[in-house]
């Protein structure tokens, strides 16, 4: 049985992944942040702060972009379905 989904969530879907899109991040941002601490020359060490806060602002950052722009894609998916249908999915019952 085909089905399609009519409306996304905005602020439920936009939660969800902001908050995968924030985890996400942090498998690249504390790797870097450990090879960069412990790579730079002993001279540039104590000079880093901006870059090494910068570095670790980044799952915020992927934290609040990641809600806007899938609050605007779910608001975007909700306005032209009344044009383009929506996402289509197969379905069946497991004790069928």
């Amino acid at each position: 049985m085909k089905q399609q989904i009519t409306r996304l969530s905005l602020h439920q879907n936009a939660k969800v992944a902001a908050v995968l899109w924030a985890v996400t991040s942090l498998i690249f941002v504390v790797p870097m942040f450990l090879i960069f601490t412990f790579t730079a020359p002993p001279q540039a060490r104590g000079h880093g702060f901006f870059f090494d806060f910068f570095l670790l602002l980044f799952p915020i950052f992927y934290l609040i972009l990641g809600y806007i722009f899938t609050v605007i894609a779910c608001a975007a998916y909700n306005f032209f379905f009344k044009y383009i249908g929506g996402f289509e999915f197969e379905a069946r019952d497991e004790n069928a």
